[in-house]
């Protein structure tokens, strides 16, 4: 996948989105030392970095869909998952057994606060990717599910290595964490992105900048894939994130029939039915 291919569709802003992109600097910024950091300074890192993207996101979501919309995707994601959070760390369900530690701070029913906005903050992109194409609802659905739960692959054993949360329960794993957690993360993904699919927002639209989403969500990727390879030595977890990850990523990137008829590649026959 090449960046050319992520960002391709994405039009001239209709209005100033500098913000987003500020954010979305201050984020990168914060990571880039975390792989040489750990104890307090590392959690302190990991929260500022959840913050600033979650920043980025909501901005950008603002600028371009309104408030409105943001108004229904915090909903749906910050209050979707303290929601799922709550659950999951009192019952195990979706996601198996598990706990957190107190790293992240200040902690609501049992769950660190930022963990909702780290679910709002993965979520947006990833809908923004999917959604971006002429494509009909459920394969968007199943689109930004999958990145959002290949993503994961990287986010929990680096989590669980820096000892912000732990698994309790048992059954068969991937790089040290239970597959229950990646079928619950496919899961509530598709809820939350199904749930944002139904709120009113003009899919493909022609005056709408989304290249600060899809700017961190190739970082994210890019940086994670490398930093497993190099900085944590953990080259199954580079495999795993990197095949599945990337593999989401280029089929949510890739332009359909219509969207090629649209940009005027080649017509599409009349009568063909939506993707």
């Amino acid at each position: 996948m090449t960046a050319d291919a992520l960002f391709t569709g994405s039009a001239r802003p209709a209005r100033p989105t500098a913000v987003p992109w500020i954010f979305a600097a201050a984020t990168v910024a914060v990571q880039l030392p975390c792989p040489l950091v750990t104890g307090s300074a590392g959690a302190a890192l990991a929260i500022a970095s959840i913050v600033l993207f979650f920043a980025s996101s909501v901005s950008h979501a603002l600028l371009t869909r309104g408030r409105a919309w943001t108004a229904g995707f915090l909903a749906v994601t910050v209050g979707g998952g303290l929601l799922v959070e709550t659950v999951g760390v009192h019952t195990g369900w979706p996601f198996g057994r598990y706990v957190y530690g107190s790293a992240l701070g200040t902690r609501l029913y049992g769950v660190p606060v930022v963990v909702p906005m780290a679910w709002a903050m993965a979520t947006y992109p990833a809908y923004v990717l999917a959604r971006r194409h002429h494509r009909g609802r459920a394969r968007t659905v199943v689109l930004a599910a999958l990145v959002l739960a290949a993503w994961d692959l990287f986010i929990d054993p680096q989590m669980v290595a820096a000892g912000y949360w732990r698994w309790l329960g048992g059954g068969p794993t991937l790089n040290g964490i239970p597959l229950t957690n990646t079928a619950g993360w496919v899961a509530v993904a598709i809820a939350m992105t199904a749930a944002l699919t139904a709120l009113p927002d003009q899919a493909g639209s022609t005056a709408r900048d989304e290249r600060a989403p899809l700017a961190l969500l190739l970082w994210a990727y890019v940086s994670s894939t490398l930093a497993n390879l190099t900085f944590f030595d953990r080259p199954g977890v580079a495999a795993a994130g990197g095949i599945a990850m990337g593999a989401a990523l280029v089929a949510a990137a890739r332009a359909g029939p219509r969207d090629r008829a649209r940009a005027g590649d080649r017509p599409v026959p009349a009568g063909s039915p939506p993707r």
